[in-house]
């Protein structure tokens, strides 16, 4: 038997609006994070705020992949 299975062409054309989507929606999850913290106490408190921190970073690394994107688009 032959495999048939062709992989996927890379499709790079709306990256950026998909990273700008997931800064967003990481934006809005953080958010509501920091509402649910209110009412939380304890070690609850503490993992929410690592949470945020780890979000935080994949926000940055997003944004440096759109700028990459942004760059990579221009040449």
């Amino acid at each position: 038997m032959t495999n048939t299975n062709k992989p996927n062409p890379d499709d790079r054309s709306d990256n950026a609006k998909k990273l700008k989507k997931m800064v967003k929606n990481t934006i809005e999850n953080m958010e509501a994070a920091e509402e649910t913290m209110e009412h939380t106490i304890g070690n609850n408190q503490e993992a929410i705020r690592e949470k945020n921190e780890r979000r935080k970073e994949s926000i940055e690394g997003f944004r440096k992949e759109i700028l990459d994107e942004a760059e990579n688009r221009n040449k």
